[in-house]
């Protein structure tokens, strides 16, 4: 990789660093949301209340000088309050277009799985296409667009189940888990002196952001790491307890997801640890499993690391080429 590129993959790495400042510790799921940042995908961070999902999103907000805008998904959420609406003004007898919460580059949208599933069903056009249609009109949101969506794990109150169309938008799906000890003290200190937000500086601008994404989907993937992703997919949809496996968009997400992670490290080329790396974040809210999994217990993340034990991983004789 060239010193040019080398240092434009430190500026990624100032942004995680100024995240930490406000997310004390969960240094690999920093890392990996800005790896979805990078590759252009939308993050799923799924945990219970209180463990620092939206400071973490706000915080990546500021450190990229994104237009922001946040939203809690309660029940009476409609779906303009998402897309936006005409309105009539009577001076000029005409329809004007008043803008929705999804008008920004970075949309925070808080407890997605407590909203009906037709105010969640405003996000699919979105979240796929980067446009909003509102009464026959079509109209783009700026870029970058990023959802970032927390949700509350399943069988809390007052939350349903995101359908499947809605969960394979999102290119990574995170929990944070609860701090350690050390953690925690370290978070108590910080919010007693002051708001660790109010810490975190801005690293990059939009345009620089819009940059370093082209720059991630020029890293170059060699047919033999093309073959093992197609591979690891395939195992998903021919395994016995999966009912549904990876989709085709699930695939290309991995691909780029590897691809940030070999432009954070500073190399040109996507390496197998790269895919690996990332493979049950991508592929963890995929799944569906079959009725003889459920029975016996067993969950998509274990399934999931089972495939990668049993999948050939293509070897590498050097470190600088495939």
């Amino acid at each position: 990789m060239s010193n040019t590129t080398n240092l434009r993959s430190q500026l990624a790495y100032q942004v995680i660093q100024e995240v930490q400042k406000a997310v004390i510790g969960k240094e690999d799921r920093v890392r990996k949301v800005m790896m979805a940042i990078l590759s252009g995908g939308h993050v799923l961070l799924e945990d219970i209340p209180g463990v620092g999902k939206t400071t973490m999103a706000l915080a990546f907000s500021k450190a990229l000088s994104l237009k922001e805008k946040r939203l809690t998904f309660t029940p009476d959420v409609l779906p303009a309050d998402l897309t936006g609406f005409t309105m009539y003004r009577k001076e000029t007898g005409e329809f004007y277009f008043h803008p929705g919460a999804l008008m920004c580059n970075l949309f925070l949208g808080d407890e997605i799985n407590r909203t009906s599933p037709k105010t969640q069903s405003a996000l699919l056009e979105v979240m796929e296409e980067g446009q909003v249609s509102v009464d026959g009109s079509t109209y783009p949101v700026p870029k970058p667009f990023i959802v970032i969506a927390t949700q509350n794990p399943s069988g809390s109150a007052g939350t349903q189940l995101l359908p499947e169309s809605q969960l394979d938008r999102f290119c990574i799906c995170l929990r944070l888990g609860y701090p350690d000890m050390e953690e925690e003290i370290a978070i108590l200190k910080g919010r007693i002196a002051q708001s660790t937000i109010e810490t975190v500086r801005p690293v990059l601008n939009v345009t620089q952001l819009l940059s370093l994404q082209k720059e991630c989907q020029e890293i170059f993937v060699h047919d033999r790491i093309y073959s093992y992703i197609a591979a690891l997919v395939q195992a998903t949809r021919n395994h016995e307890l999966i009912a549904l496996g990876v989709s085709p968009r699930g695939t290309l997400a991995l691909t780029k997801m590897a691809q940030a992670g070999a432009f954070l490290s500073g190399r040109s080329h996507v390496l197998p640890e790269d895919v690996q790396s990332v493979f049950a974040d991508v592929c963890v809210h995929r799944l569906i499993l079959n009725s003889k999994a459920r029975i016996s217990h067993v969950s998509p993340l274990s399934l999931l690391e089972e495939i990668l034990k049993t999948t050939p991983a293509p070897s590498v004789r050097k470190k600088t080429s495939l």
